[in-house]
């Protein structure tokens, strides 16, 4: 796998990946930015996000469960010194359907986090990561 940025100016980089897709990346006017981007710190977050929503809904849909709409929600606590890791990391999944079993979701998180995600496994080393789901009911 391969990553390339290229200064647009000032702290503001184009980046692309073996995709072909193209993120912008900006720093916060706060140490000099233009804040036209996504901070690098933020793009992990959402990079965990996606693994494991990708994983949660696939299975989800292998177990034969009517998903009518799917949410991950996740925050990150930064430590408050430089190199301001993350500390902790809370992931919620919320998952519309009609009849969802609760077990199908438990085990489905569980895959995820525990099999499938290689962002979970990597930060998993470095950070507590709690998850929490929640299911609604289609027309509720």
């Amino acid at each position: 796998m391969d990553a390339t940025l290229n200064m647009k100016h000032g702290l503001s980089f184009s980046a692309t990946a073996d995709t072909g897709f193209a993120v912008e990346l900006g720093a916060s006017s706060s140490v000099g930015g233009d804040d036209d981007g996504f901070r690098p710190m933020e793009l992990i977050l959402v990079g965990l996000a996606g693994c494991t929503a990708m994983d949660v809904l696939s299975i989800l849909r292998k177990k034969r469960q009517e998903v009518t709409d799917f949410q991950v929600h996740a925050h990150a606590v930064q430590a408050e010194e430089h190199p301001k890791v993350f500390t902790e990391i809370t992931i919620k999944y919320v998952v519309h359907g009609v009849g969802v079993e609760p077990d199908a979701v438990a085990r489905s998180v569980e895959l995820s986090e525990t099999k499938y995600c290689p962002a979970q496994a990597m930060l998993d080393q470095t950070v507590s990561i709690r998850h929490e789901w929640e299911i609604v009911e289609a027309g509720e």
